[in-house]
């Protein structure tokens, strides 16, 4: 029996009451007597999402292998077996829920049995409805909290904590990702990013992740070359553990806990052939199926992928699987070197030097005409990483180096005057057309005397 409420009819007083979790909540019972589940479901169903009844343990045993729950309450005494009994063997096929152990014969030695199988919490009969709906709210929040200290320490442990800007740019390469951002945030389709390395992949797909409804959700970024081949199947499936005991504790992986959200997954083309058909599977039938476990866990959650190779040559030459290709090359949306959208340093740049200058506890450093001539002549070959490691090195040692430097002009800023803006845009546009001024005027729409004496004017 399934029982669904709409959730913005309840959930800010909910919330407010028993926090964010229990309305988003799915709930077991599993309990062998009728007038149990009746009062249970009577207090549940009006304020969680989903709330399921099972009379005994082989309809319970069903329901785990269709669906996943946040909270399963179990009654102990029960015919044929016991809660703690199933419970012990659930664990052995892969149970991912926290358990509410019911009882009205409470003991020392079942107390002890309940905390060494995994029992969350222990609800003594009879009880107050309060009592079971702040359980239930308690065990929600403790996996949410779990999930949340998860991922921030995988996120800590990476190496891409710059990384969590939104897509900036003016040029027509940006604009046009930017619009194909827009179009395809609303839709569930995966996502391909494509480019050299250091063009700002993750960050346009942490744009894209932003644009979504899952906006609220995880943003779980996965380097697939950074992770042993080994062990990158146990990260993103999880595994069921056997412990000396004979019992079996279950760890999490990332795809479980990325679910509601996004699952970024980089340098896709370096992922083991094992894992690649894995993956597939998940990808098609969004589930998963941890490590070790007889029992999948259905998915909910958006998959991202990027790559620096060519993909289609690492499918000739056997290194990736041709159906997966097929199955993530939905939408393809490539990212422009950075000596393809000049026009955008100077935004990118300050961009750096502001948010840099706050992390070191450095002052900013002046970008003169000169200095931005300088960086839009350049070729850029670690594109908008280089750009970024460049700004970093600059602040540290309190200087631009050499072939950057302006020191004639130190010390002048870049006013905001439009006749600042004339200047900053035409030597951009040169520095573009790498001081052919002919090429810079036809783009401009002006003469190309007008471009001369320009720079004459400026000494450029």
């Amino acid at each position: 029996m399934n029982n669904t409420v709409p959730i913005d009819r309840k959930y800010a007083t909910l919330e407010a009451e028993f926090g964010p979790g229990l309305p988003l909540s799915s709930v077991l019972i599993v309990d062998d007597e009728p007038g149990m589940r009746n009062f249970l479901m009577k207090i549940l169903v009006p304020r969680c999402a989903r709330v399921e009844q099972a009379s005994n343990v082989a309809e319970a045993s069903a329901l785990l292998d269709e669906n996943h729950f946040d909270v399963v309450i179990l009654d102990n005494i029960m015919p044929g077996q016991n809660g703690l009994e199933w419970l012990k063997d659930q664990r052995k096929l892969g149970f991912f829920a926290d358990a509410i152990l019911v009882t009205a014969f409470a003991d020392l030695e079942t107390a002890i049995e309940a905390l060494r199988i995994g029992v969350a919490d222990f609800v003594l009969k009879p009880f107050r409805s309060n009592q079971i709906i702040n359980a239930v709210a308690r065990a929600v929040d403790r996996q949410e909290l779990r999930r949340e200290n998860y991922l921030l320490k995988y996120e800590l442990a990476g190496e891409n904590m710059c990384m969590r800007g939104r897509l900036l740019g003016r040029s027509a390469e940006v604009s046009n990702i930017r619009d194909t951002l827009n179009r395809v945030a609303p839709l569930p389709t995966s996502v391909l990013f494509t480019g050299a390395s250091g063009t700002g992949k993750e960050v346009a797909a942490r744009t894209l992740h932003s644009l979504s409804a899952r906006a609220d959700k995880p943003f779980v970024p996965v380097n697939c070359a950074a992770i042993s081949p080994d062990a990158l199947a146990n990260e993103l499936f999880g595994q069921l553990i056997r412990r000396a005991d004979g019992e079996s504790d279950h760890k999490d992986g990332l795809l479980f806990h990325a679910r509601g959200g996004t699952l970024f997954l980089d340098e896709i083309a370096e992922m083991p052939a094992q894992v690649q058909a894995a993956l597939l599977r998940v990808i098609e039938e969004m589930r998963i199926r941890p490590i070790g476990s007889t029992r999948e866990v259905p998915l909910n959650l958006r998959f991202m992928f990027a790559t620096n190779t060519e993909l289609e040559k690492a499918v000739a030459e056997g290194r990736f699987r041709a159906d997966l290709y097929h199955r993530i090359n939905v939408i393809n949306i490539r990212m422009p070197r950075l000596i393809e959208r000049k026009g955008d340093i100077f935004e990118l740049a300050s961009m750096f030097m502001k948010k840099m200058s706050e992390s070191l506890g450095v002052p900013p450093l002046v970008m003169t005409e000169g200095v931005l001539l300088k960086l839009s002549s350049y070729d850029w070959p670690g594109n908008v990483r280089e750009l970024r490691n460049l700004v970093e090195r600059s602040l540290i040692l309190g200087e631009f180096p050499p072939e950057f430097n302006d020191p004639e002009h130190s010390e002048e800023g870049l006013p905001d005057s439009l006749e600042a803006v004339e200047r900053r845009h035409i030597l951009t546009v040169l520095g573009e057309c790498g001081g052919n001024r002919a090429e810079a005027a036809r783009r401009l729409g002006v003469s190309r005397k007008t471009v001369d004496r320009k720079c004459a004017m400026w000494d450029a």
